[in-house]
């Protein structure tokens, strides 16, 4: 049975979608053949999502980052003197991939912008990359050009391959223009901005699945801006349901957002940038994450919207400091990347000034997938929530790609307007992603329970979830036989209360000497980003167990070094 809230939110959506209301929907064919819903009034392209919003909301504030504040008029106007220093001193034309590899940065989001009003394609480097990973990235998708902070740029320098193109250095320590001036300085004459359609190729994120190499995931404007809307029409059903309960003040600030997660990450690109366009929500950035700073900053920049992975909001409401910061200006504290234990959900509607969230998406679905918040949250906590309407479809398939009747366990599809084109330059791979009725394939295995909730119990791809940062298994496997005493390797997921889960390893050599766990994490930490490298390993004297096809057995050394770390009680 529909809960009470359920029937809320889905008359709201009716009335925001349907004939006469603001977003009506008309339908999409998919390349299946299929017909989605699409959102009818959203912009055609970013380009024009950006030029509409930004006029809209003008002398607003837009960019928060220390002392330095910018506002959407501002913004637009730095993105498009970037955009034409592009196209006139760079030289890009259209479906040139432009990479970033930065930090959380005003930079970063005018360096977006740009890339896309001068028809490059924004390809969303992994920050926390070591130079090697950054290379192959950047090799990968064929960058024509590359904008980097210092710190990504000499990991690049120091990899020892240099890439075919041009890397330019933004000093993130100066004042926008001024970390700018490498780019805008290059402009020539007045270049002429291309015009762009919704089928172009608008970005490329990297996700990592059970295939090693991270694969870097293409989206239409269309699909990111679909993507986009999907979040807005939450974001004013919260609204409208807010207002109704009085939780909600008319005379309320303006909507202001901490930026705790990476802008190459999905989340932090689509329903947090890109949704705070179109709702005039100034965004706070944080250079990096600490819980300190992040209520001091809720507190001084009065934040209404908290979203991160689950980790960050349990160190908020575990620091000791919380009770000397005013945190009520929080709406809603939402998490995404990793499921919440039903103890921390209860703690946080209990201890916190707002209600938690959590949304279940990911990169190939530009975010968009499942949500569940308020008292749906509280009464399913294991439940990723609902199929986002109205532009959502869940479905469960098997093995064969059968679609699975309710209640019945297998892997999770997600089908709608917003999802990717594919994997750049991997079409067997993005072939096999997509089902012929055009779900996307997650690698997540779970079920659909009577009421239409997602639950999410296994999952089908070798990849572990930490914090929200998705690492190959056998990623970190080959980094690992790349040491010349390794004989045999397996990596895997072990749990952990703070991140959801940590990789560890356990590790057979060849005889004679070997290194230890230090020297060996010291050696992986040369070729991997650090999250990527296991916390825990242990070395096994014998030859690794063995299913009948002398493959190494991964489920059965997990299962059993999941006993093994649970039984030693060391927190990670």
């Amino acid at each position: 049975m529909k809960s009470v809230l359920d029937v809320r939110i889905e008359n709201i959506v009716a009335e925001l979608s349907g004939d006469g209301g603001p977003l009506p929907l008309v339908g999409f064919t998919l390349p299946s053949g299929v017909e989605v819903p699409m959102i009818a009034t959203a912009p055609p392209t970013l380009n024009a999502y950006f030029a509409h919003y930004c006029a809209e909301h003008g002398d607003a504030e837009f960019i928060v980052d220390g002392t330095e504040r910018i506002s959407f008029r501002e913004g637009y106007a730095a993105a498009i003197d970037v955009a034409k220093a592009l196209v006139g001193g760079f030289g890009i034309q259209p479906g040139d991939r432009v990479g970033i590899a930065m930090r959380n940065a005003p930079s970063w989001i005018i360096l977006y912008m740009g890339t896309l009003m001068a028809g490059g394609v924004a390809t969303l480097l992994n920050g926390w990359w070591q130079g090697g990973e950054l290379y192959d990235g950047i090799a990968d998708v064929g960058a024509k050009l590359v904008f980097a902070d210092a710190p990504r740029a000499k990991r690049i320098g120091l990899c020892g391959r240099a890439p075919t193109c041009e890397v330019v250095t933004i000093d993130l320590t100066l004042p926008l223009a001024e970390a700018l001036k490498p780019v805008t300085s290059r402009a020539v004459g007045e270049a002429t901005l291309p015009a762009i359609g919704p089928d172009d190729l608008a970005t490329i994120l990297f996700t990592s699945g059970s295939t090693g190499q991270s694969k870097g995931a293409c989206s239409s404007h269309r699909a990111v801006v679909q993507g986009a809307y999907s979040y807005i029409v939450t974001a004013l059903t919260v609204l409208q349901l807010g207002t109704e309960d009085g939780t909600i003040r008319a005379d309320r600030p303006q909507h202001a957002i901490l930026m705790t997660v990476p802008l190459f990450h999905v989340t932090g690109e689509v329903p947090m940038m890109l949704v705070s366009f179109a709702l005039g929500r100034k965004m706070v950035l944080m250079p990096k994450w600490d819980a300190l700073q992040a209520m001091q900053l809720i507190e001084r920049e009065q934040v209404t919207n908290f979203t991160g992975v689950p980790l960050m909001t349990w160190e908020i409401l575990n620091h000791p400091d919380r009770h000397h910061y005013d945190l009520s200006s929080v709406q809603s504290f939402f998490a995404g990347g990793a499921p919440r234990p039903p103890e921390h959900v209860r703690r946080i509607n209990e201890e916190l000034p707002a209600a938690p969230a959590l949304g279940y998406g990911l990169t190939e679905t530009n975010a968009v997938g499942c949500g569940s918040f308020s008292t749906n949250y509280l009464e399913k906590p294991n439940s990723t929530g609902r199929a986002t309407k109205p532009l959502v479809d869940v479905a469960i398939f098997d093995d064969g790609g059968g679609m699975l009747a309710q209640g019945r366990t297998g892997e999770i599809g997600i089908r709608t307007v917003a999802n990717f084109s594919g994997y750049w330059g991997r079409p067997e791979a993005s072939e096999a992603a997509v089902t012929r009725d055009g779900y996307f394939l997650t690698g997540d295995v779970g079920y659909l329970d009577p009421e239409g909730y997602l639950f999410i119990i296994d999952r089908k791809k070798d990849i572990i979830i930490r914090g929200g940062e998705n690492v190959s298994c056998q990623e970190v496997e080959a980094a690992i036989y790349e040491h010349p005493m390794v004989a045999e390797a397996c990596v895997f997921g072990l749990p952990d209360e703070r991140l959801g889960e940590i990789v560890g390893a356990v590790v057979h050599f060849h005889p004679g000497d070997h290194p230890g766990e230090d020297a060996l994490r010291a050696f992986l930490g040369d070729r991997l980003a650090a999250f990527k490298v296991p916390v825990r390993m242990w070395f096994s004297p014998n030859p690794l167990l063995k299913l009948g096809t002398e493959k190494i057995d991964k489920v059965s050394l997990r299962n059993t070094y999941r006993q093994i770390f649970a039984a030693e009680g060391v927190p990670a």
